[in-house]
């Protein structure tokens, strides 16, 4: 029984240092990976399996380190959703991208937000012209939400990384 305490304190010492690296390096979208962002996952997620479990690689060890990473995960998104001080300590504000077809390059260049990438957004959604944009925001989860001067107010989104994955709403 005190192993399995053990691992559990492991695995909380270590599910808090991943959100406070995750945090600290910038990396708002965990959907929009690239291949660096797997291969870092990767070795990450074998790097610490010792340290949750430490000598203990029974099936038990391992299914209590993944329940308590699950419950963990369950009762901060709890937490968050209750206490928004605390909310927005952990998630990132929407930044404004484009408004009424004016680029914001200081929120470009600091979300380091191609040219390019932002074409492609514009291009998924049918939009060809800066000009015909009314709002561009990357939401808090990393997609680029574009609504369109269009009398229809046609509103789309674009996932970062992901061009073939996207959601249109009309």
């Amino acid at each position: 029984m005190e192993n399995l305490i053990v691992i559990v304190l492991r695995s909380l010492a270590v599910y808090f240092f991943m959100l406070l690296a995750i945090r600290l390096t910038g990396k708002k979208e965990l959907s929009q990976l690239n291949t660096s962002d797997v291969v870092l996952i990767l070795l990450i997620s074998n790097a610490v399996q010792n340290a949750m479990v430490g000598p203990d690689t029974s099936l038990l060890g391992g299914l209590v380190a993944a329940a308590v990473l699950f419950l963990m995960n369950f009762l901060l998104k709890n937490f968050l959703f209750k206490h928004e001080k605390w909310r927005n300590l952990f998630n990132q504000k929407p930044e404004i991208l484009i408004h009424h077809g004016k680029l914001d390059f200081t929120t470009l260049s600091r979300l380091k937000i191609t040219n390019e990438e932002l074409q492609e957004a514009m291009r998924e959604h049918g939009v060809a012209h800066y000009r015909d944009v009314r709002l561009a925001m990357l939401e808090i989860d990393g997609n680029i939400s574009i609504i369109t001067n269009e009398d229809g107010m046609r509103q789309t989104i674009f996932k970062r990384k992901h061009p073939h994955k996207h959601l249109d709403v009309n």
